[in-house]
């Protein structure tokens, strides 16, 4: 793999960040649970936690990744260095043994020794570049998978269309030692979000539906990934049973993997983390939680708020964990990822307030 250097102007170390606190009164949580700031970082979209005290975030307008220091251990990420800027949508990030991975638009890089470089001295590995260049849905979600793969989301490069590029409306994996890129899941019109069941192993995911067919449908979907290859919709079939009006061929619905959940039209269902810490009491290894991120397009705005799903449930129920970021017409914090962190709290990104939240549980 060749290796390259990007120039990087306007470098920032801030060592104290000055956490100016909105309206968090207006979050309403279910009783015991307490949200604070974390960080403050502009247009945060998705995290990847680092070696301890250490948090990686990315960014889609802004083009940049920041490095965020809990030195102190106390919650508040006080330091924040840049690490890269000039990227093109660089949203999607993933970390594993010391090494920070990146998803562009059409490339995937590296960033070796990410939680102690020094910011000036940032050397940039090219994985591939061999991803299409169309920015319509062209941000990433990156993750590694229990394989040891690396996988990401190839939005569809449209609201409606059939591509002649299979990789389009997918995810996708590459294996690392090979080069070798792989769809998975079809039929994925805009996933910005999924993870493993850590009891099942099997790749659950968030899937934006198509717009300009009103208000109230098609649903936007939880879905489950149960063997490589299946097909889950788009563009024919929307939500397992609304036919495109567009393009759909006549196909039978059951040709295609209906949701497990869902979740209302236009809530724009992001990030997703499975709980696996300790500290919430009423969380297991099968609660889910879920960024929406909001609706831009519907006459009375919807979402804008975390959601909690019971997955061990048939069928898969869910229940509001977050709101209040929406005020009648107006948003002030629009959720995007969601991390479970060592200590069993929840991390949470907003790219409209430019913040990371904490969410802890404490009793009493």
């Amino acid at each position: 793999m060749k290796r390259i250097s990007l120039i990087l102007a306007a470098l920032l170390s801030l060592p104290h960040i000055s956490l100016a606190e909105p309206s968090l009164a207006s979050l309403r949580l279910p009783k015991g649970y307490h949200i604070t700031i974390a960080a403050e970082a502009t247009n945060a979209r998705q995290m990847a936690l680092g070696e301890p005290g250490t948090l990686f975030v990315g960014s889609r307008r802004e083009g940049r990744v920041y490095r965020l220091k809990d030195e102190n251990r106390d919650g508040i990420y006080e330091q924040r260095d840049l690490l890269l800027q000039g990227l093109n949508m660089p949203s999607g990030i993933a970390w594993r043994d010391g090494d920070l991975y990146i998803a562009a638009v059409d490339r995937i890089l590296k960033v070796a020794s990410a939680d102690s470089v020094r910011t000036q001295a940032v050397q940039v590995q090219l994985i591939t570049d061999q991803l299409p260049n169309i920015s319509h849905h062209g941000w990433k979600y990156l993750k590694f998978g229990p394989d040891g793969d690396l996988y990401f989301n190839l939005g569809a490069p449209c609201n409606i269309c059939l591509s002649i590029d299979p990789r389009f409306a997918s995810i996708m994996k590459l294996n690392l030692q090979t080069g070798q890129q792989s769809v998975i899941a079809q039929g994925v019109r805009n996933s910005v979000g999924f993870s493993w069941h850590p009891l099942t192993g099997e790749l659950w995911f968030t899937d934006n539906g198509r717009d300009n067919l009103g208000d109230d449908r098609p649903d936007d979907e939880l879905n489950r990934l149960t063997q490589p290859g299946q097909h889950f919709g788009y563009p024919f079939v929307h939500a397992g049973n609304v036919a495109d009006p567009e393009l759909y061929q006549g196909q039978p619905f059951s040709d295609f993997q209906p949701p497990m959940l869902k979740l209302g039209a236009h809530v724009a269902p992001l990030g997703l983390t499975f709980y696996t810490g300790q500290q919430f009491p009423d969380s297991n290894n099968s609660s889910l939680f879920i960024a929406e991120h909001g609706s831009w397009n519907r006459s009375s705005k919807v979402g804008y708020r975390v959601i909690r799903v019971d997955t061990s449930t048939t069928p898969v129920t869910y229940k509001v964990f977050i709101e209040g970021w929406l005020q009648g017409e107006s948003a002030w914090g629009r959720p995007v990822d969601i991390v479970t962190d060592r200590d069993g709290s929840l991390l949470i990104s907003d790219d409209r307030a430019g913040l990371i939240y904490r969410v802890t549980y404490r009793a009493g």
